[in-house]
């Protein structure tokens, strides 16, 4: 069961995690930053292979655990602005761009990738 979002710990290693609800950057858990899991607070990716859990799953999290996973999730996403000095304004501004030319930008780092 989800009881509280949190952050989780941070593996030194950054070996892959599946399931559990005790590592940041996991996937497939629960209350914790990470993918494919449920109750976390934002998403967290630490480049592993993803593990999801059922949508029936997720759908069966409490509101109220969602409910602090999103302030959670917005209080990060607000201090991580501040660490770069950047407003809502600005990044709202960023992501119309960015978001215009993602697909282009990932099919380029595909080709650098292989290139290397």
């Amino acid at each position: 069961d989800v009881s509280s979002p949190k952050h989780g710990k941070v593996d030194p290693d950054n070996m892959p995690h599946v399931g559990g609800n005790m590592w940041a950057g996991g996937t497939g858990g629960r209350d914790t930053a990470g993918l494919g899991g449920k109750g976390g607070p934002y998403r967290l990716d630490a480049g592993h292979r993803v593990y999801q859990v059922s949508q029936a799953e997720k759908d069966a999290v409490p509101e109220e655990v969602k409910r602090a996973a999103r302030e959670m999730g917005e209080k990060a996403f607000k201090r991580r602005l501040k660490e770069i000095q950047m407003s809502e304004y600005d990044a709202s501004i960023y992501e119309r761009f960015s978001g215009a030319v993602r697909r282009q930008v990932q099919s380029l780092r595909i080709i650098l990738d292989n290139l290397q």
